[in-house]
């Protein structure tokens, strides 16, 4: 896929949402996969039910108050966004997860929020970022890979969690050495072997401190 057609496809949308994608700036030492949290590493969050007045809006007020409390935001507001590869919304990843047919790789972006944004209204909709307004899918990472957000909906309403320190996360780094290991025909090859590079690099202290 060409840079033009990426920037009308993805970027402009997400410009609409109050997201300045910038492109080629991701750290390399940033983790390329969050999942196998549990409880105790999850920091805070917020749960909404369909139903609840002026949804979107409350959405964008506790996902703020989140980023902001949980150390999401970087320099000039900057963060890591999850997004597949190419041009494939997240309502098709979600389409070809219940087909069982193999989606796209997720790979992270790094974007800017900007003065005026809408992430639960436009970038939701956007189909980036969820499936339309008010119904969210989405994770966020700061630079460092201290911070994780995620947005998920259920069969009642909204969930957005923040965990804190994935990267040293001995839930998560368990999951990821299963996962990167994992022999299936379903398996994504090139993200087992990303979480492979990433996990070999890892530094002994940044290893040291999650044994405590």
């Amino acid at each position: 896929m060409g840079t033009q057609e990426r920037e009308r496809k993805v970027y402009r949308p997400l410009r609409r949402a109050g997201l300045e994608v910038i492109p080629n700036a991701v750290p390399d030492s940033a983790m390329p996969f969050v999942f196998g949290y549990r409880a105790e590493d999850i920091v805070g969050g917020f749960f909404h039910q369909y139903d609840t007045p002026r949804l979107v809006e409350r959405l964008n007020e506790d996902w703020y108050d989140l980023a902001v409390s949980s150390g999401l935001f970087g320099h000039r507001r900057e963060f890591l966004l999850q997004l597949p590869q190419g041009t494939r919304t997240h309502w098709a990843s979600l389409q070809n997860m219940h087909s069982g047919r193999r989606a796209a790789p997720a790979v992270w972006t790094r974007v800017r929020l900007l003065e005026r944004w809408d992430i639960m209204g436009r970038g939701a909709a956007s189909a980036f970022l969820g499936i339309h307004a008010g119904h969210p899918g989405f994770g966020m990472m700061a630079l460092d890979s201290s911070v994780y957000v995620k947005a998920s909906t259920g069969e009642t309403g909204i969930d957005v969690l923040a965990v804190r320190h994935p990267d040293r996360s001995e839930n998560i780094l368990r999951y990821l050495e299963w996962f990167a290991l994992r022999d299936s025909p379903s398996s994504d090859r090139e993200l087992q072997e990303r979480i492979a590079v990433w996990l070999a690099g890892r530094a002994p202290s940044a290893a040291s401190r999650s044994d405590r």
